[in-house]
């Protein structure tokens, strides 16, 4: 493959994704790609655009700017909104469009990591799919590369959503895939892959002196890490169910009054810092009511805000039992034995990559007895699991040094761009 940086002069190279936000999964992405580009093209010059630019410049050191420009804001009541949409909404999205052409001109590479904007759970059309697909014409007006870098996509189950991520997709220079299940799901909705790659997500390549050390705790109790998910979402259709949500919560205090009963220390994990707070306080209080206290020796619960402090918390724990994708993952690539309680495929297809299909669980019929049974078992394999997936993770972060190279072409690397500069 023709690397998409073809010269060493000093390029400018654009990052697009929900960054900013409190998602931690989402920070482990911008990270991991703001990092090897760095070690890849210490050369480039790099912004971002995102829907916490604020955020996102401050913490990662770089120019950041919104995903979709604001040019009247402060307009509170509801009469001056609808104004607003009817009388200026086209030229205010004109604007908007001039707007993403001009730092389009400005920049030789758009680069697209995914952070769930190719999925419609949560979104509407008129949302992110529409901006994806602005950032997506006016990087080709411009004639500027286009990539999406280990994406995961699906499911999209909107026809108009649908047709603004293919159209998207179908302008890209560069385009590969996070796990098989996201190219077959383009596939079944007609959309040709034909010389598409898969390689891992980019989270396995995040720079290897970021893992902090495991400090020595205090009470000789087992570690277990409880990660949470506020989900309330049938994978089959897209309607929420409250029911699904209570159930799951319910079924998480009973598994975790399992652990507790058996002397293990149980901490609280999250990878949204502001939408897993549901799930933290609902079963905080459910744990409570059954007579459990949050004392930092039975259970632990101090909610990271970054992606620092979830890894610190993660690299102690003996073994993870988590929901969202981001912790799975983070959990294995620190060599910890992990029990996913999956609520989307792409959870399902990196258990399954990692040899771990029978220590996953659907999180709409979460089975108790087989929860323990799993428990129990990874206890017992601890150390054999570990280095499977040590092996698993070493010919991940390989597979994306050579995705890296062929994107940005074999310019030297600077292993000591290791952290955030």
């Amino acid at each position: 493959m023709k690397p998409m940086i073809t010269d060493l002069a000093r390029k400018r190279v654009t990052l697009l994704g929900i960054f900013g936000s409190g998602n931690l999964g989402n920070e482990c992405t911008l990270w991991a790609m703001l990092h090897n580009l760095r070690r890849w093209r210490p050369d480039a010059q790099i912004s971002c655009i995102c829907t916490g630019p604020e955020v996102t410049a401050s913490t990662y050191n770089i120019l950041a700017s919104p995903i979709r420009e604001m040019p009247l804001t402060g307009m509170r009541s509801r009469l001056l909104r609808w104004l607003r949409r009817i009388i200026v909404g086209i030229p205010v999205e004109l604007y908007r469009w001039a707007s993403a052409i001009k730092k389009s001109r400005n920049s030789h590479m758009l680069i697209i990591t995914g952070t769930g904007m190719l999925t419609d759970v949560g979104m509407l059309p008129f949302g992110l799919h529409y901006d994806l697909l602005k950032w997506s014409i006016a990087a080709k007006l411009c004639r500027r590369k286009l990539l999406f870098v280990s994406v995961g996509v699906g499911p999209i189950r909107h026809p108009l959503s649908r047709f603004f991520i293919k159209t998207a997709l179908r302008l890209a220079d560069y385009r590969s895939y996070r796990d098989r299940f996201s190219k077959d799901y383009l596939e079944g909705i007609g959309f040709k892959t034909n010389g598409d790659a898969i390689y891992p997500d980019l989270a396995f390549s995040l720079p290897r002196g970021i893992v902090p050390s495991s400090r020595k705790r205090e009470n000789r109790r087992g570690l277990i890490g409880v990660g949470l998910i506020t989900h309330n979402r049938k994978r089959t259709t897209s309607e929420n169910d409250e029911a699904i949500y209570k159930d799951y919560i319910k079924k998480v205090a009973a598994f975790v009054g399992w652990l507790l009963e058996r002397k293990y220390t149980v901490r609280l994990l999250i990878g949204d810092v502001a939408y897993d707070m549901r799930a933290r306080q609902d079963l905080k209080a459910l744990l409570e009511r059954n007579g459990w206290k949050f004392d930092g020796i039975e259970i632990v619960d101090e909610p990271a805000h970054s992606v620092d402090q979830l890894l610190s918390q993660l690299v102690e724990t003996d073994v993870v039992i988590a929901s969202r994708f981001h912790n799975v993952l983070l959990a294995l690539m620190l060599g910890k034995p992990v029990v996913a309680i999956s609520f989307h495929e792409k959870v399902d297809s990196l258990m399954s990559a990692v040899g771990l299909t029978e220590f996953c669980q659907d999180i709409e019929n979460i089975d108790l007895e087989k929860l323990t049974a799993q428990f129990a078992a990874l206890k017992e394999h601890t150390e054999y699991l570990k280095l499977q997936v040590q092996q698993k993770t070493e010919s991940y972060r390989r597979a994306l040094d050579r995705q890296y190279e062929d994107i940005f072409g074999a310019a030297t690397v600077h292993e000591s761009a290791a952290g955030r500069s």
